[in-house]
């Protein structure tokens, strides 16, 4: 081989080493109770709504604060504090993708993302005349 090809075999290696370095936060999705294992680190965790507890949001008091409980897929009901205002149809929504960290005995979520139910499900579907 050439100097030169092996200058630039160097170099792509240590490209990709930077891009994976910088851009490796391959997180995996938690459940409460792996997370509590882990106080401080910034998780993803699947729930559901918890909607038999009371969800608190005054924004009149304070906008930027919603607190809700969620269920993850393994049945723990955690408390989940938001510092955001409350999302909208938040109680229509099949799951929940939270990202934040536990501290104490609330999981402090710094973002939600919602997943909505379908709306193209099997009955709702309008079908036309036929001519």
């Amino acid at each position: 081989m050439k100097k030169t090809h092996i200058v630039l075999l160097v170099l792509v290696a240590a490209a990709v080493c930077i891009i994976v370095s910088k851009f490796g936060d391959f997180s995996t999705y938690e459940t409460f109770a792996s997370a509590s294992k882990q106080p401080g680190k910034a998780l993803h965790v699947i729930g559901y709504l918890e909607k038999s507890k009371a969800m608190d949001y005054d924004p009149l008091k304070d906008p930027n604060h919603f607190t809700f409980y969620a269920k993850d897929k393994s049945g723990n009901v955690n408390k989940v504090i938001f510092n955001g205002e409350k999302p909208r149809d938040i109680e229509k929504s099949e799951q929940i993708v939270m990202k934040g960290y536990i501290e104490g005995d609330a999981f402090h979520c710094t973002g939600i993302q919602m997943k909505c139910p379908s709306k193209y499900k099997k009955d709702q579907v309008v079908v036309g005349n036929a001519s």
